[in-house]
């Protein structure tokens, strides 16, 4: 999660060892690859926020946290997006949770159909961050959905990207994180701007964190 600071995690493809050839296809087909992939994000992530070096909670939460509570796993809440470019927009300073300002600029608009509606958010370059080591082709995708304040943190959650070589835009929704401000108020976290406000649920990625 590089906005909160945690690296991409690796996707991992599911192999079957059977003898028969077809039941090797079935198990390297693409939906059972997304589904190994989801399964092992949220295992990394769990274990990031296990590890005091890169954990966001403070040590009386971390002593006893035993993993966060995810969406099972739904291959439909990964879209592939249209990616618009928008080459003129002019850089503008997000707000933040705290009196930090991020300096972002939209990079282009992704256009895509999910839960039978068809929606579009904007795609966000950290100009704080493009020149670090990285991070260059870095993209940040914030976004508000209905399960905010339910189900979900009520602030929005947030998607690492990386910019594609088309115009198409792979979109997991079950790699949606929570900003790191939900778990330590010593972070700085942007705040999602509501146009990019998506009017539907997205029942995939991390829920709300419960400190008791």
């Amino acid at each position: 999660m590089k906005y909160s600071f945690v690296v991409f995690m690796v996707l991992l493809m599911a192999c079957g060892r059977g003898k028969k050839y077809h039941d090797d296809v079935k198990a390297a087909s693409p939906d059972s690859s997304m589904l190994a992939a989801i399964l092992n994000y949220q295992k990394e992530t769990n274990e990031s926020f296990r590890d005091p070096e890169t954990s966001p909670l403070p040590d009386k939460y971390r002593k006893d946290f035993t993993g966060l509570d995810f969406y099972d796993p739904d291959t439909t809440y990964v879209v592939n997006a249209k990616l618009v470019l928008t080459p003129d927009a002019v850089p503008f300073l997000l707000p933040t949770t705290t009196d930090r300002k991020s300096r972002e600029v939209v990079y282009g608009i992704a256009h895509f159909s999910l839960n039978g509606e068809e929606h579009k958010l904007e795609v966000y370059r950290s100009l704080d961050l493009v020149g670090e080591e990285g991070y260059e082709d870095y993209l940040f995708l914030p976004f508000l959905d209905d399960t905010n304040g339910k189900e979900t943190y009520g602030g929005g959650r947030y998607i690492d990207l990386s910019i594609p070589e088309g115009d198409t835009l792979v979109i997991d929704f079950n790699k949606a994180y929570n900003p790191y401000c939900v778990y330590n108020k010593k972070y700085s976290c942007p705040l999602v701007p509501r146009q990019n406000y998506l009017r539907t649920k997205v029942r995939a990625g991390v829920k709300d964190f419960n400190k008791d």
